[in-house]
Parts: C-alpha cells; structure tokens; sequence
C-alpha cells in the first residue's frame, strides 16, 4: 500500500514536470511565432503595399508611372461631359401674352382713329393733334395724318392687313436678338400686298412700334438637357497596369490626381496604416491555420523545432520568391516546400503549407490565376510523389513530375485563353525549370533539417540501413554473430511494428544499430565467440554483469561518434531497459557470496522504453536470443518461449512508460512467431548419397 502511494506521489511529480516543460514550450512556440509574423511583415509589406512616390505639380516623373487599379479619370471625364452640355441648344419657349398685348394695342389705336374720325366739325389737323395726344403708339405725324385721312373701310382693312403679319411673325416667336431682322423683313412682307404706298407705311410702323420679343430662353428645360446630354458621357477610366505619366514627363493637375487615386502619391512618410493593419490581420490569420491545424491534426509536430523548421521555410521561400519574380514568376519554387514537408514532417503539412504559400506568393505579387494554379496542383502532386521515395536521387524525378504537372497546367490555361504558342512554350520551359529547382533545393536542403535540427527523415533511416555504412560494416566485420543477430532482430522488429501502427523504418534501422556497443568488446557476447573460450568463466558475475550492461553506455558512445539519430541513441540505451542480466544473476547466487548478492546490481541502467519501438526492439532482442536457445524448434516450443518473454517483460514493469496495449502485445506476439517460425522451420532429414554406387563403380 505504501508503495502504490510512493509511485502516485513520483507519478504527480512527474506531472507538474511535464506541465511546467509544456507551458516553456509553448513560450518558445510563442516567441518563434511572433519573430516570424514581425519578419513576414517587414518582408511583404512593401510589396502589398504599391511603392508611392512623393511628387507636386510641375515636377519631373521619377519613372514610369502605371495605374495600380482602374480609376476614373475626373478632370478628362469632367471635360467630356461639359462639351456635350455645351454643345445642347438652348430650349425656348414662346410667351403668348407678348403677341396679345401687341393685337390689343393695335386695336386700340385703331379705336381711338375711328373714334376721332366721328368728330365732323373738326379740322384735320385738330384731329391729327388730338390722335397724336390720345394714341397708345408713338407714330409720327405724317403717320397720324395718313390714319385720320383713311376712311373707315381702308382703316378696318389695313388691320386686319397687320393681324395676319402680326399672326405671320409671332407665332413662330421672334429672340431678342432677331428683333431688328424681323423688323426690317417687314418691308418685303408689306411690298408684297396690295395696298397703297401710305397703307404700307402706316402698317410697318405700327408693327415695328408694338413689335417685341415673345421667344425666351427655357433655363431649366435647357439645363435639364445638359445634364442628360452630361449622364450619357462614359467616365474616361485610366485601366490597371496602364501608363499614367512616363518618366521624364512633367506632372500637371490632372496626372497629380491619378497618381493619387492610384493610391501611388505618398502624401506623408511612413507606412500606410489601414495597409499595415490589414496585412498584419492575414498573417494573424495564417499562424492561426497552421497552429490549429497542428493542435488538432498533426500534435505530435507542435513543437519548437517544427515551428522553427516551418517559419524558415516560409520566410526563405519569400526571399526566394522576391528574387526570382523579376526573371519569371513561373520559377517560383513553391513546390520545394511540401516536398521537404512531405519528407521532414509529414505530407498533409506539407499541402496546408503549400496553400497558404500559394495565397501568400499570390498577394504579394498579384499573379494570375494560371500561375496559382500551377503553385497549387504542382505542389500538392510534388508532396504525394515524393512520400514512397527510397534514395535521394528519386527526389530529382519527382522534380520532374512537377515540373511535367507544371507543363499541363500551363497548357490547360493556354487553352482556355486562346494564347500565343510562342508565349506558351516558353512559360512551358519555365514550368520544367521550376520542377528541376524545386528538386534540387529540395535535395540540398535536407541535410540542413536532418542535421541541424535532427530531424530524422525515411530516406535518412534508408541510408542507414545501408550495410555499407561505416558502422554497420564494422559490426558485420568485427562483431558477425551480433551483426546476423541484429538483421534478424530488424526484420522481427519491423514486422510488429507494422502490424501494429507503429514506425517499421525506425524499428528495423534501430534494430540494426540497437548492439554497437559490443564491438567494444564483441568476443565478450556468446553470438560473437564461436568455439573459441568464454571469457566470462575467468571473470565473477559482478564484474562479467558490468561488462554486458556496459554495452549500452558503450554503444551511445559510438552512436555520437558516428552521429547517428537521437531516435537511434534512444533506443540504443532503451532496447534492454532496466532488466536483469539473468545468467551472471543466478550464477552470483550460487557463489560463496550469495548473501551480499543484490538484484539491482545485475540490473541495465535503463531508462525503460520510452517509444513502442523501443519496447518492440526489447522484445525482438530477448525472444530471437531464446528462441535460438531451443533445441528442435517447433511452433508450440516457438510461441510458448515468445509469449513467456513478453510476459516477463511485462511484469517486471518494463513496458510501463511505452504506449503499448495489450492487444498490441498479442499482436507483437503473433508476428513474432509467424516470422520466427519462417525462419526456424522444420527441415527434411536428406539421406547420405553414394555417387560411386549411383554411377556404378565399384
């Protein structure tokens, strides 16, 4: 009972060990992030933003000058619009009241002359002098002489004469301008009657006294036409990537104005603040995707070296990207990302990369949709290649692939927009350039991220699983017995670690390695002595248990030697635990010092087996050891020495801080006798053949 409260005490410990190491994790997580998104900023900002230029009226343009979106240019179309007000014709309209006041007028001098020519007992000149005082029109007085001297039938006449002129001119309105012109079109109009030369003096002067305007300027019906003659007009827009000002020009007004629209004119210094704002907001966002994308999908790479390894990458295929955009935008090497992603991490990571960089790249330079596309089928086509590659070399075809899928991406989009053949083929030749590029940084880079940062990557495991690498090939010569042991505790490894989900590269390459320790001392180890004598029989158990165990501490010396993997150190040191070396065990009890004899000593230093590799190799080790104890082997001797040592194993507590299950246990145990059972398998008893009696020689 004590014990189990001594165990849960170190267990709470160990808790608050993890949590404090997991909260400095997340602060180095943090502060990582935050030098990332303030490097992406300074590094893009200048891009989003378009580079504006501090200039004034009259002065000399820099450098060419283009629209940065389409703007409307007000001073041209405010030009367009006031020629078509200006070429609207006045609207009129023609006062009736004018020409009725011009007949009633008429009509009472008329009147008054007939009324005047009543009185008979008056003189002529009386009544001329009283017509001239009475008259409501100012005639002369040869003009009034002749209207009294009308008799009665010539006067109605004549009136009636100037109320069809009257009708004639006025109904088709008379400006103020055209006042004298119809004055004097009068005279032909009076000439053409018959009437006598006095008749048609009177008329003409009484029309030319009343006459008066009765056409008037319509201002609001003429400004209203203005203004829909002024909506027709189509705003003058200055379109995207269009010359505003050429260099050398100089800047009047209205090119002033474009510049600003474009929002090109640095009015002050700095940065611009709603630009600055909005591309911190999409960098926020980006980190957001990628750590909730490894938070919830892919935790076991939220770590330190995994944000450090993605913001690198990031930040370096920007650089990149800024210096080879001015060649080809097509060259981009957006593609080397998920390929290293897909090798270091893991693909998926690789393709969330791969878009966020495509949107990035996209924003930053603007780039059609063509080239988008290309980043996105290419890059997630280069992250699903490249998962199977066994050798650095096949990365360089898989580069080709890309490029290829580059090819066929361009194409597609040629045709749909009818494009020149020439322009095709060479963005075609860019796209097979960028797969070559994307392969060779891919290819060069690796040995940063597997050395740098230990990342231990398939083709890594691959090339070391090469018999010819230096230190497998010292134990295959110094140490055969433990180098055929670990092949065949490789190949047992491997199996059950593929059954059961876990790493069967890591399990094979750390079963190969799992022993180097014993080249130290190899003919210390039964598998390496032959018949030659066993040391160990001049040696007592302490001092032969020192030397066994040894062979770990040994063999992680050799491992940073030769700068192997930290996942190959671990299991080095792991692969037997805190087991007991059995054999030297017993054999101290049965010494003349068996009462001092203390199991703890004839312990491995451990640690336990912290991965289920590890603990799969533990287990590969002890059962291929026993197994090849057995004398005539067979299935049931085979499975009954397996499933004992695990059980073993598993009481003794070695597979308590490994997440091995139960069932992955049974699971272990079965491979392990499948391919135990390959290799020890019953073999026919072939009989002695004698050739001379065959052959029938004596």
């Amino acid at each position: 009972m004590f014990r189990k409260k001594v165990k849960n005490s170190n267990k709470t410990g160990e808790n608050k060990k993890k949590t404090n190491v997991f909260k400095n994790t997340y602060f180095k997580i943090g502060v990582i992030v935050f030098a990332f998104t303030l490097i992406m900023f300074l590094m893009i900002i200048e891009n989003i933003e378009p580079k504006k230029i501090k200039v004034r009226v009259g002065d000399i343009a820099p450098d060419n000058i283009m629209a940065t979106k389409d703007i409307v240019d007000k001073r041209a179309t405010e030009k367009l619009k006031q020629e078509a007000m200006d070429r609207v014709e006045p609207r009129y309209r023609i006062t009736p009241s004018v020409q009725m006041k011009m007949k009633n007028d008429i009509k009472v001098y008329f009147n008054t002359v007939r009324d005047i020519k009543t009185y008979e007992n008056i003189s002529t000149n009386k009544k001329v002098q009283m017509l001239k005082e009475q008259s409501n029109i100012k005639l002369s007085q040869r003009e009034y002489t002749i209207s009294v001297r009308m008799d009665n039938k010539i006067i109605n006449n004549l009136e009636n004469t100037i109320y069809e002129v009257v009708n004639q001119i006025m109904s088709a309105g008379i400006k103020e301008e055209e006042l004298e012109y119809e004055k004097e079109s009068l005279k032909s109009i009076f000439e053409s009657l018959e009437i006598t030369k006095d008749e048609k003096e009177l008329g003409i002067s009484i029309i030319n006294t009343t006459i008066q305007p009765n056409k008037f300027t319509d201002v609001e019906a003429t400004q209203k036409k203005k203004m829909e003659e002024a909506e027709k007009v189509e705003p003058v827009i200055v379109k995207e990537s269009q010359m505003i000002v050429r260099k050398g020009d100089n800047i009047d007004e209205n090119i002033l104005d474009l510049i600003k629209e474009s929002g090109l004119l640095k009015e002050k210094e700095g940065i611009d603040f709603s630009t600055a704002i909005g591309t911190l907001i999409i960098l926020l966002f980006i980190d957001a995707i990628i750590g909730l994308y490894l938070y919830y999908f892919n935790k076991d790479a939220l770590n330190t070296s995994t944000i450090l390894i993605l913001a690198i990458i990031i930040i370096s295929t920007v650089a990149i990207s800024k210096g080879v955009y001015s060649i080809s935008p097509y060259i981009i090497p957006i593609a080397a990302v998920p390929m290293s992603l897909a090798i270091i991490i893991n693909p998926r990571l690789g393709l969330i990369i791969n878009f966020i960089l495509t949107f990035l790249i996209g924003l930053i330079f603007n780039l059609d949709e063509a080239i988008l596309a290309m980043f996105l089928i290419g890059g997630s086509i280069g992250a699903f290649s490249i998962i199977n590659s066994s050798q650095r070399y096949n990365i360089f075809f898989n580069g080709l692939i890309v490029g290829i899928i580059n090819v066929l991406t361009i194409l597609s989009f040629s045709l749909i927009k009818k494009a020149d053949v020439v322009t095709t083929l060479v963005k075609c030749g860019y796209g097979i350039l960028n797969g070559v590029i994307c392969s060779i940084l891919t290819i060069g880079t690796l040995p940063i991220w597997e050395n740098v940062f230990q990342i231990l990557t398939s083709l890594k495991l691959l090339e070391l699983s090469n018999p010819n690498q230096p230190l497998l090939k010292r134990l295959m010569l110094e140490a055969p017995g433990t180098y055929h042991h670990s092949v065949l505790v490789g190949n047992l490894s491997e199996g059950a670690a593929e059954a059961i989900g876990a790493n069967p590269l890591i399990a094979r390459v750390g079963a190969y390695y799992h022993d180097v320790g014993k080249l130290k001392r190899p003919y210390f180890f039964k598998e390496n002595q032959f018949d030659l004598d066993n040391p160990h029989d001049k040696l007592n158990p302490t001092l032969s248990t020192l030397i066994i165990t040894n062979h770990t501490k040994e063999g992680l010396e050799l491992a940073d030697k030769y700068k192997l993997p930290k996942e190959i150190k671990d299991i080095i040191v792991q692969h037997h635990g805190e087991t007991v070396v059995a054999y030297f065990y017993y054999k101290a009890l049965q010494s003349e010092n068996s009462n001092n004899v203390k199991i703890e000593d004839f312990r491995y230093k451990g640690p336990k087996p912290q991965t289920r590799e590890a603990a799969i190799i533990m287990l590969a080790d002890s059962v291929e050891a026993a197994v090849r104890s057995i004398k005539e082997p067979n299935k049931g001797k085979i499975e009954e020495m397996v499933r004992n040592i695990i059980k073993g194993k598993l009481e003794d507590g070695q597979l308590e801080e490994c997440d091995l299950t139960l069932k992955d246990l049974n699971t272990i145990a079965n491979t392990f006798c499948t391919i135990l059972l390959g290799i020890f398998h019953d073999r026919i008893e072939y009989p002695k053949l004698d050739l001379k009696e065959i052959k029938g020689e004596s």
